[in-house]
């Protein structure tokens, strides 16, 4: 009887046991995953709203917009997520794949899911302009240029192919046109305009392609990744608004595009006022001056390749160039100069290389220049290869007839070795000062 007890005893434990073992096969490792990181989820969601970021922000977009979704703290266990304005669906389907991969619950996928018609009211007129960390923003209008062009926003009129910006704001442009033109006219405001182009193709047989006409703060702005070309027939003489790009106040160009700029008539780029060149690509061809501002000319950055038929940058002011990598050839006549200022000159740093038939140098420096005189004129086209401490830095052929070449460079200075070479032909030189002249005959 004893030992029947403790046999009884002994089965009722190995069941107790037995039991637990059970239970705990039942519930799987993938169970537990979702559970523990369901928690983690919310608790993140909540308490910091840094980490939610980086889930909505796993994939840029092509054009490096920057998307920011961010968390609603409120007290109950639902994740709610407010997306800015011009976000892409696709991006809160990023999120949404991104939960899912990291074993997130089905009730955080259609929360998701659920965010996808808050992008889609926030399409239309409300894009994303930036890359390089700049925050998503929203476009004033967007434009489809075109015979009749279709705009989806405010702060502009339409007067057959010719849009024009009456108010501040930010403006995307999109789509070919013929004898078309973006116009600029805000009065006497001191809003900012900028003006997005996004692979746009303008041509004008008797105007400018963009003509700001009244716009204290106007900015042009090729959208990062984006090639666009904007082309104008307007003769020179009788006409005041001469040039592919024509302002009447300060212009500047930024971005992370390429603008491709042709004048088969005028200039390339003119200003009234100042021009002023803070990043992207350029490549200006011009029947007369690549770049021409009534007041001054500055370049902080940015790639350009100036082709002008008579001068190549021309600022009856001042010339500024304190960054960038640029190109110039031009000034066919006795007169004219690939580089003119009727100021003064100032380098502080960049790049920059010109030939043509005069240079004007720099008035003030602290980087030695060089500028060698070839002695005779040389036809267009031929072949001048630039060397620095015996290592080639360049080589142009200029588009047209030149006699002297100038070179700016940050990494000259005295006792480095210049060497040029025009059609095979080469001589060598040491820099010493700031004042570097040289004579190949």
């Amino acid at each position: 009887m004893k030992y029947a007890r403790l046999w009884a005893a002994a089965a009722a434990v190995m069941m107790m046991f037995s039991g637990y073992s059970c239970g705990k096969d039942e519930m799987t490792s993938s169970d537990v995953t979702d559970s523990a990181v369901t928690e983690a989820d919310e608790t993140t969601t909540k308490n910091d709203p840094k980490k939610s970021d980086s889930s909505g922000t796993d994939k840029k977009d092509d054009d490096d917009k920057t998307t920011t979704t961010k968390a609603d703290g409120k007290s109950d266990s639902k994740t709610t997520t407010t997306t800015k304005a011009g976000e892409k669906k696709s991006d809160t389907t990023t999120a949404a794949k991104s939960s899912n991969s990291s074993g997130g619950s089905s009730s955080n996928n259609n929360s998701s899911q659920g965010n996808s018609s808050n992008n889609n009211s926030s399409q239309g007129s409300s894009g994303n302009e930036g890359g390089s960390g700049e925050e998503a923003k929203e476009y004033t209008a967007e434009i489809t240029l075109g015979g009749s062009p279709k705009v989806n926003g405010s702060g502009v009129t339409v007067s057959g192919s010719v849009v024009t910006i009456t108010s501040g704001g930010d403006y995307l442009f999109t789509g070919s046109v013929d004898n078309g033109q973006i116009r600029v006219n805000t009065g006497a405001s001191e809003e900012k305009v900028t003006v997005v182009l996004n692979g746009v193709n303008i041509t004008n047989s008797g105007a400018p392609a963009i003509f700001i006409e009244e716009a204290k703060r106007c900015t042009i702005k090729p959208k990062d990744g984006s090639v666009n070309y904007v082309s104008s027939d307007v003769e020179k003489k009788g006409v005041q608004d001469t040039g592919t790009i024509f302002s009447n106040d300060t212009i500047r160009l930024k971005g992370n595009g390429e603008l491709n700029i042709t004048a088969t008539s005028s200039h390339g780029i003119n200003a009234d006022d100042d021009v002023i060149i803070e990043s992207g690509t350029y490549n200006i061809d011009s029947r007369k001056s690549g770049i021409i501002a009534n007041d001054d000319v500055t370049i902080n950055d940015g790639s350009l390749n100036v082709k002008g038929g008579t001068n190549g940058i021309k600022s009856k002011g001042t010339i500024n160039i304190n960054g960038g990598y640029t190109v110039v050839s031009g000034g066919t006549k006795e007169e004219k100069s690939s580089l003119y200022s009727g100021s003064t000159f100032s380098y502080t740093g960049g790049y920059l290389y010109a030939a043509g038939n005069k240079v004007s140098v720099p008035t003030h420096t602290d980087i030695p220049y060089i500028v060698a005189d070839i002695g005779e004129t040389v036809g267009a086209g031929s072949s001048v290869e630039l060397f620095l401490n015996g290592n080639s830095v360049i080589t142009m052929n200029p588009h047209n007839d030149f006699r002297c070449v100038m070179m700016l460079s940050p990494e000259v200075s005295s006792g480095s070795s210049f060497g040029i070479s025009v059609n095979g032909e080469s001589k060598e030189f040491t820099v010493s000062g700031k004042e570097n002249s040289f004579s190949l005959k």
